[in-house]
């Protein structure tokens, strides 16, 4: 169950255009600073990550009803969109039961600048911005439990878009919040990076790997140590256990540039590396109270230049005036398929 405290999402409501339509939104994150098995309340294993916030990027939905129309009638646009129109068409089921009404068509249509198949909750954006789009059609406002469950049933697997900024430790296949881990993120401050060139991973076809009991203890004690990092403001201790999860993550993923980057997270003073770990996103992680960050920061940026790894956004977990953002990889124009 999703925690009661504190469930809107700033920006995040569905809001209603006119009569039977309604809009959404969801942001993007960057990647996980944590991914693995965990243990749940009941003692029983569970797939579950954390992911890095990432403001500015996000997709929205506008979503017109057809009461005329059959459930079955139901368009997205652009046509290859089929999670979120998935996702529209259980929103419509769950919004219709609500009002009393039975399921009907209409149209879903989709914009964003999430670049797709890099990691970064592209696909669960949209559904969540289809789901919030239909129940603003509807003049309902789902809850996030609620909108967690109709985007796994939608895409199998879902990141917690549908949350607050508040750090969580989410089983992502089950739609559900295994342990709330604080109020915040330690303040941080991301160079973004794109592996491989940018180009896009096919998760699919990634073997499937069995975690054993070392496994579970060991992706345990990295939770517990991601807990303290938050309590305590630990930026050090939070690079360190998403460079463990990262090095976990290349059991599978096998990017060339691990080592490079983990080399050039030591060389310029980064307190560690994250990664998507289903796709190419990537990024060094840099105490902002630490002496000569700003200098870290265009070091590594350099450093990343020279070694083929185009660096794409520096971006903060803390309220800024402006993002700095470096390159084209990131910026969404023409959102790659």
């Amino acid at each position: 169950m999703i925690p009661a405290a504190r469930r809107t999402v700033p920006g995040a409501g569905a809001g209603s255009l006119a009569h039977g339509t309604g809009t959404g939104y969801a942001p993007c994150h960057h990647g996980e600073i944590l991914q693995g098995v965990f243990l749940d309340a009941a003692g029983r294993r569970c797939a579950g990550l954390v992911t890095l916030p990432l403001d500015g990027l996000g997709s929205r939905a506008e979503f017109v009803r057809a009461p005329d129309a059959g459930a079955e009638q139901l368009g997205v646009v652009p046509a290859g969109r089929t999670k979120a129109r998935r996702a529209a068409v259980l929103a419509v089921e769950e919004c219709a039961r609500r009002r009393g009404e039975p399921p009907c068509g209409g149209e879903l249509r989709l914009t964003g600048d999430v670049p797709v198949g890099l990691g970064m909750g592209s696909s669960t954006s949209d559904v969540i911005a289809a789901i919030r789009a239909v129940a603003g059609s509807y003049a309902l406002l789902l809850e996030p439990d609620t909108i967690a469950r109709l985007a796994v049933r939608a895409e199998l697997a879902c990141d917690p878009l549908m949350l607050d900024d508040r750090p969580v430790l989410f089983a992502q296949r089950e739609g559900r919040v295994l342990d709330v881990l604080g109020p915040a993120l330690p303040p941080l401050v991301v160079v973004g990076c794109a592996l491989g060139g940018g180009a896009p991973v096919d998760t699919l076809s990634l073997p499937v790997r069995v975690h054993d009991d070392n496994d579970v203890r060991a992706y345990e004690r990295l939770r517990a140590l991601l807990r303290r990092a938050v309590a305590t403001g630990d930026a050090a201790l939070l690079g360190e256990v998403a460079t463990a999860s990262a090095w976990r993550g290349q059991q599978l993923l096998r990017h060339p540039e691990f080592d490079t980057l983990t080399d050039i997270s030591r060389r310029v003073g980064a307190t560690g590396v994250q990664i998507a770990h289903s796709g190419s996103v990537a990024g060094l992680i840099f105490d902002p109270a630490a002496p000569g960050t700003k200098h870290r920061v265009r070091t590594c940026v350099r450093a990343l230049d020279n070694s083929g790894i185009p660096a794409t956004r520096i971006f903060t977990t803390f309220p800024t005036s402006k993002e700095l953002r470096n390159g084209p990889a990131h910026r969404g124009v023409g959102r790659p398929a």
